[in-house]
């Protein structure tokens, strides 16, 4: 039985969902690369938004960790995904890094959460950038988890050029107790750190980056470059210093960045490893056996479902993430934090269901189609 899926030219086509679901394995020891999801949070829809710290179903949340841990994931805790500074500001990040962090000492689960600077709410000086970054290292630091020092709106509005980046964050990697990962996420992915690292030219941009690792290689686990242009992070990632990783954060590219060539590869720290957790944990596990062509051959499918979820504006992707979180069957409803749901059209929202389905990522196709069906009712559509 067909579904009529709405699309963007206002023409309705029937799609025949998958009747059958696709089974993955867990617990899969993944050896080869060390794979993080970026992972969202749930909302408690009969919470008003106005609740402080934000309107989060902690329950729900912690839930859908356990279900990236259980397939072998990372889970990167209070980053982009988690809607920070987009609906979750800086109490409920704190409250959700602590009860990730437990949750994960629970079950044995790796961490690492985002510190930046998003309690500033004002203007700010190069002072003010250092102290937000130092209040919320030491709350990630005292969670037990590693830090991701992650790129912040305030010192992209007062740093005057690259000196100033390479003086805050040398003060930081000086005084973190762990190593952590340098986050570089482009303006496609949030509009106000253009020009991150002290210039609009990206080739300017990378020699500023480089000299930030160089203060501190020691105090550097990893980057993890977000720019959606596999040359460019395939060139940074062979200048790195020796032991400090590269977490692709390539959404459009990341199956040829993650197999990697004879120089080198990009482990992975990804958004679109949220709905994709299964999908991704068993590719990995056969690149573990040496074999790059399964890998590609599981991973490469997902690649259309990632490039439709993040394309422009890509900074809503978090709505087809939370869309399929749904479908699966992780949650119960379709709500989020700041009434992002509504940031996609609708035609968005039916084409994810349908690239989802094709290849397998529900496990309970029936109740999938059930939810996509109430979903277009909703709006009006007789699917």
């Amino acid at each position: 039985m067909s579904i009529l899926l709405p699309s963007e030219t206002g023409v309705s086509r029937p799609y025949v969902p998958r009747s059958e679901a696709v089974s993955y394995a867990t617990n899969l020891p993944l050896r080869s690369r060390v794979v993080y999801s970026a992972a969202h949070v749930v909302a408690d829809p009969l919470r008003a938004a106005a609740d402080a710290p934000a309107a989060v179903d902690w329950e729900a949340t912690l839930a859908f960790r356990r279900h990236l841990w259980a397939h072998g994931l990372g889970v990167a805790e209070a980053m982009d995904t988690a809607q920070r500074g987009m609906g979750l500001d800086w109490a409920g990040a704190a409250e959700l890094i602590r009860r990730s962090s437990a949750e994960a000492r629970s079950v044995g689960g790796r961490i690492a959460c985002g510190v930046g600077t998003d309690q500033l709410t004002g203007p700010a000086d190069l002072g003010d950038v250092v102290a937000a970054y130092e209040e919320q290292l030491a709350v990630v630091e005292e969670a037990g988890a590693q830090a991701v020092l992650m790129a912040s709106r305030a010192l992209t509005a007062v740093a005057k050029g690259p000196d100033d980046y390479l003086e805050v964050y040398e003060r930081l990697l000086r005084q973190s107790s762990d190593r952590v990962i340098l986050h570089w996420l482009g303006p496609m992915f949030d509009p106000a750190l253009a020009g991150y690292w002290g210039s609009d030219d990206l080739d300017t941009a990378t020699e500023a980056f480089l000299a930030v690792i160089a203060t501190h290689p020691d105090k550097v686990d990893g980057v993890k470059v977000s720019l959606l242009d596999a040359d460019r992070e395939i060139a940074l990632r062979r200048r790195l210093p020796k032991g400090v990783r590269c977490y692709t954060g390539d959404d459009f590219n990341y199956p040829e960045l993650i197999e990697g060539d004879e120089q080198g590869f990009s482990h992975a720290l990804l958004g679109i490893f949220d709905p994709l957790a299964p999908l991704a944990a068993s590719a990995v596990s056969v690149l573990d056996t040496g074999d790059a062509a399964g890998f590609r051959r599981v991973l490469d499918p997902t690649v259309e479902l990632s490039r439709h979820l993040f394309g422009a504006p890509t900074r809503f992707y978090k709505t087809g993430v939370v869309l399929l979180a749904w479908l699966a069957g992780h949650q119960t409803h379709f709500t989020m934090l700041g009434g992002l749901q509504s940031a996609r059209s609708l035609p968005h929202l039916a084409r994810a269901y349908e690239l989802a389905d094709r290849i397998g990522l529900f496990p309970d196709p029936a109740l999938a189609e059930s939810r996509m069906r109430a979903l277009l009712a909703l709006h009006g559509v007789d699917a």
